[in-house]
């Protein structure tokens, strides 16, 4: 298939949240960003009752949460069980119509996942969202929490936390052991945190050193963010015909393993295959994608 040409076609929601590429936090307190952030090419939008509003704001925008869930669909990052708001964003958010999950901050323990999934009804999938050195310690128990749905990392706050650099080697540590985690756990892989304050190529460079060590996902905190870290974390179109050329010589000679290198190449190859069907990775001649 040399030659082949390949394309991407925009893609809408819902992209699956286990396989879900960019994850758009919106400031809850600002309920005038719910409908452009949902019109957005962000995989999935993240409503922030917790570190993006001020505490004598949350009620009222947990309340513009709960209004919009009504008749949308979203995830909701809520305040961490350490706080005096955590009960409150359960109880207001049980049982809304549009909630797909919620993002639990600064998680800690298995307990805490493990709590906030029964409180809000036992059904309700919850994302870890680890940001200091405890919860980075305990991701391995935090991931195999009865409720818990994937790991992310709040990279900033961890920082804080640990005194940490932002060079790609010093936080290197953190990600492996949650893509050490989610594997052990069984879990989608880890959602990265944000860069901030970029929209060109560190975001681009940082999305693929993200992709590079087993992240699946990234916060984002602005719309035009969102293509970008869908694009970098989508199978390349080389990806796609080398995944497609494979599997075709596979079949072709009976799908008769050859060697010890043909089962994790045969299993690379159909997760590319997967991505690049649920993100629209496309070819536009030849074969059909296997």
């Amino acid at each position: 298939m040399v030659g082949m040409e390949l394309e991407t076609t925009p893609v809408r929601r819902p992209i699956d949240a286990g396989m879900a590429r960019s994850w758009l936090l919106v400031n809850a307190a600002r309920a005038e960003l719910f409908d452009p952030a949902q019109a957005s090419e962000a995989d999935q939008i993240v409503l922030d009752v917790e570190d993006a509003v001020d505490p004598v704001l949350k009620p009222a925008a947990r309340d513009a949460v709960a209004a919009w869930l009504q008749h949308n669909s979203a995830w909701v990052r809520i305040n961490s069980c350490e706080t005096p708001f955590w009960s409150d964003d359960v109880d207001r958010l049980r049982g809304a119509p549009g909630l797909a999950g919620v993002m639990l901050a600064k998680a800690e323990s298995a307990q805490q996942i493990t709590d906030t999934f029964d409180r809000l009804g036992g059904a309700t999938p919850v994302m870890a969202l680890v940001e200091s050195a405890l919860g980075i310690e305990e991701a391995s128990s935090i991931a195999r929490a009865r409720g818990a749905f994937r790991l992310a990392f709040g990279s900033g706050d961890y920082r804080r936390d640990t005194g940490t650099s932002a060079d790609p080697i010093a936080m290197a540590y953190p990600r492996s052991r949650l893509v050490v985690a989610s594997r052990i756990g069984n879990l989608p892989g880890p959602i990265d945190g944000p860069t901030v304050g970029d929209l060109g190529s560190i975001l681009r460079e940082q999305s693929t050193m993200s992709v590079g060590l087993g992240l699946t996902g990234k916060l984002c905190l602005d719309t035009a963010q969102a293509p970008v870290v869908n694009e970098t974390m989508s199978p390349t179109f080389s990806d796609v015909e080398w995944a497609n050329e494979f599997l075709a010589d596979f079949a072709a000679r009976g799908s008769v393993i050859r060697d010890g290198s043909d089962p994790p190449r045969i299993s690379r190859a159909r997760k590319i295959t997967q991505l690049a069907t649920a993100f629209a990775v496309l070819q536009t001649s030849g074969a059909p994608a296997v």
